[in-house]
């Protein structure tokens, strides 16, 4: 288990970035949802003094994004909640979280921090992993807090995106993006606790695009939680 790992690995994070960038391509393997949602009128919950609507939902996975942004193929923010049912316990948990980290690692994802939050008397440990993607026209920041809620573990997951055509501009423009908003990110994830019911009904099911995801970085020494 990591501890501590420290603040994002910016200088690291550019210099990935721009492996990745190279290496793109439009068949890259990975998926993430993408179509039009249907316009809900009241939001589900406030991120960040953002208010945020349901958009979709399949099995155990929701998704919201803030008002005008209803269009999943154009989205600039956007927050997932996961529960996983089998998972039931902390050690559950780290086990769950510890895989995620090697799908990205086997995806090329550009790992960005890893990070923990020691158990206390009151509450299981928690984990945090920030991982970035890349695919043609669109870069992807994400921010993925793993915690035990209401007896099972769920994974809350913010994430930034940025298009564009030059994937150089978009590569810096995430950068400065980082570099400014990366730390408080990570705060409003970790302390964030409005965690919504779930819906009732669900959006239509969007479609499935391509989203490639490449190289990580090496600012984190084993990759494990």
């Amino acid at each position: 288990m990591r501890k501590n790992v420290g603040t994002m690995c910016v200088a690291a994070f550019l210099l990935a970035l721009v492996q990745m960038l190279a290496q793109a391509r439009p068949d890259a393997a990975g998926s993430l949802p993408q179509g039009t949602a249907k316009k809900e009128t009241a939001a589900a919950f406030v991120f960040a003094d953002v208010e945020y609507f349901h958009r979709f939902t399949t099995g155990n996975q929701r998704e919201y994004t803030p008002a005008g942004q209803e269009d999943l193929d154009a989205w600039t923010d956007m927050v997932t909640i996961f529960v996983y049912p089998d998972v039931k316990d902390g050690d559950a948990l780290v086990a769950h979280a510890n895989a995620v980290v090697d799908q990205n690692k086997a995806s090329k994802a550009v790992i960005v921090k890893l990070d923990s939050v020691p158990k206390t008397k009151d509450k299981p440990a928690e984990y945090l992993l920030v991982a970035s993607l890349a695919a043609p026209g669109v870069i992807e920041l994400a921010f993925s807090r793993f915690r035990m809620y209401e007896g099972l573990g769920t994974s809350v997951i913010y994430a930034h995106r940025i298009y564009g055509k030059n994937m150089g501009t978009v590569g810096d423009q995430m950068s400065a993006w980082l570099a400014k908003n990366g730390p408080g990110t990570e705060k409003n994830l970790m302390t964030w606790d409005a965690m919504p019911k779930s819906p009732s009904s669900t959006s239509s099911d969007p479609k499935s695009a391509a989203f490639g995801v490449r190289r990580r970085s090496t600012c984190i020494s084993d990759g494990r939680l």
